[in-house]
């Protein structure tokens, strides 16, 4: 076992520093037992410069955008646009009007999939996805192809964790008109070759549909470099908001596309029996927005930004190398997922002697905060013969002595179990 003495030279990232900016972490979940949260994989939680940013917005700016033209409306406006500027940027993509504000991943998935799916594909037309799909990147597919009589096929998860890139390959031979993937699995914290993924989908006449709910927040991610065609994230992940997402969409595609909700501001004309749809982004905006959540996203970016992702990136390899050491040192207990260097800050793992949801219950005793259940990829924990994991999440403002607690929190649990 490496100890925390062996790990000085971690990336450069005040971890102390960063977790001053959450106040929550300094909470106590019952008197004397400080809170060890290590479920960002499902939210993270928010640093008081999101806070303020909202809180400030409605104390002094809150009026509806777009139309207003007194000075609360005005100011409104420009900071709703600015935090798409910034979130643009933060992705790479080259206009700001390629970014979509949605309410999370899920609704971005479904928007592309009624849009541009009702739009394009027919009877018999083939879909690649992966046996490690959340569910928001299963469903909604499901439901179109039940609708459309289409084609879903899957890439399938070798035993390691990682996609069996040969059985892309094979599929890809059928000629498929969309592949739509996570980048980084929520369950096994597989990072995907995502790049190699859409160029070979390209390399067929495909388009790509990337589910980045997992890996925006923690790595660096550049739509242009992958040259995806659709990517969606969530907001509440990467230390924003809940009730904001993101769907970026190459320009080209998203001005092809027909609405996806009717109402206000996402048209240009109204008449009794038609209408002109605006143009981008707003067509796909209908109705009032979730205007301080977006501003509170403009500034969770800048927080991230100013950390810098690749230090974050770096950080979170060190913390999850750490915990798959510890957690291997422990008799029965089975990880799930590929070794430290293929995957990000996820360790989902069973305990033979308990159910994952007693897991979760014996380590809140003391104060640590885990996920239990299926995490919505009940496809996957059925192909690894299981029908729930515990999933430990690490992110920016974890430490190794919370790694530390987590193990002793096992031990606790075996214990118990015995």
């Amino acid at each position: 076992m490496k100890m925390i003495a062996d790990r000085q030279q971690l990336a450069a990232l005040d971890v102390h520093k960063i977790r001053a900016d959450f106040p929550i972490l300094e909470r106590e979940v019952r008197p004397g037992v400080p809170l060890v949260y290590l479920d960002s994989t499902a939210t993270s939680q928010k640093p008081i410069q999101v806070m303020q940013a909202m809180d400030g917005f409605y104390r002094q700016s809150n009026a509806n955008i777009h139309r207003g033209i007194h000075t609360l409306a005005e100011e409104a406006t420009a900071a709703y646009e600015r935090a798409r500027e910034r979130i643009a940027a933060f992705i790479g993509a080259p206009a700001p009007q390629e970014v979509i504000f949605t309410r999370n991943t899920t609704e971005s998935i479904n928007l592309v999939a009624q849009t541009w799916g009702r739009a394009h594909l027919e009877d018999g037309d083939v879909v690649i996805l992966t046996e490690m799909e959340h569910h928001s990147n299963l469903v909604p597919w499901q439901m179109l192809a039940a609708e459309r009589n289409l084609r879903l096929e899957f890439i399938a998860v070798t035993p390691e964790g990682l996609l069996d890139m040969d059985s892309y390959a094979s599929l890809l031979k059928l000629a498929p008109k969309l592949v739509a993937f996570a980048h980084m699995s929520n369950v096994l914290g597989t990072i995907n070759p995502a790049r190699e993924i859409i160029r070979m989908a390209h390399e067929v006449g495909a388009l790509t549909v990337v589910d980045a709910a997992q890996s925006v927040p923690h790595i660096p991610v550049d739509v242009s470099e992958l040259e995806v065609d659709f990517l969606a994230f969530s907001g509440h992940k990467m230390c924003g908001p809940n009730g904001i997402g993101i769907l970026y969409g190459r320009r080209e595609l998203l001005e092809a596309m027909p609405p996806f909700l009717g109402g206000g501001d996402m048209i240009k004309r109204v008449q009794l029996r038609s209408f002109q749809s605006n143009e981008l982004p707003y067509k796909f905006e209908a109705g009032t927005p979730a205007i301080a959540e977006a501003i509170g996203l403009g500034v969770a970016v800048d927080y991230l930004s100013e950390v810098g992702m690749t230090a974050i990136e770096q950080y979170e390899q060190e913390i999850i190398s750490y915990a798959l050491e510890r957690l291997e040192e422990i008799p029965g207990v089975k990880v799930f997922g590929p070794e430290a260097e293929h995957k990000g800050g996820v360790a989902s793992f069973v305990i033979p002697e308990a159910h994952a949801h007693d897991v979760s219950q014996i380590l809140d005793g003391d104060g640590i905060a885990v996920r239990a259940g299926h995490h919505c990829a009940m496809p996957l924990h059925n192909k690894f013969g299981v029908a729930a994991t515990s999933r430990a999440s690490f992110y920016l403002y974890n430490t190794l002595e919370e790694v530390d607690k987590l193990v002793e929190g096992i031990y606790k649990v075996k214990g118990i179990f015995a």
